[in-house]
């Protein structure tokens, strides 16, 4: 078995990769249901800042905090995927707000997101992923 084809982000290195990107997908829990949301986020510090409407994800952060947070890219030869687990908390005062830097903050929908969410992160992890042919599964008989 080809132990190279999945490699693990070590260091600072899941920190380096979604601090390059700007779109993830949160996933929570909403009334015992599992949801997944497309976001675009900025990291500041050792958090992730995203916007968002009313709505069923802020309903989400604001009734179970506990969120995961993923951010991939794939590309020709392989992928990369970081999970970030953590708490989910909106922003509620100006103190607070003064604190973040979120000029790098932009939206892909123009629609008024008038709700800051932070999440402070708990875990993060990340893999690579070598694409290659698929192994033989021919059993041996």
């Amino acid at each position: 078995m080809d132990t190279t084809a999945i490699t693990e982000l070590t260091g600072n290195e899941p920190w380096d990769f979604i601090s390059d990107h700007t779109f993830g997908r949160l996933g929570l829990t909403i009334l015992g249901q599992p949801e997944i949301f497309p976001v675009n986020y900025t990291v500041a510090g050792r958090s992730i800042v995203f916007r968002t409407a009313e709505g069923t994800k802020l309903m989400g952060v604001l009734l179970e905090s506990r969120v995961a947070f993923e951010v991939d890219e794939v590309a020709e030869g392989g992928a990369t995927s970081v999970v970030v687990k953590g708490t989910a908390r909106k922003i509620e005062t100006e103190a607070e707000l003064e604190e973040l830097d979120l000029e790098d903050l932009h939206s892909w929908v123009p629609t008024l997101k008038y709700n800051l969410v932070v999440i402070d992160v708990d875990e993060i992890s990340g893999r690579r992923f070598r694409f290659g042919p698929e192994p033989d599964l021919t059993p041996v008989m």
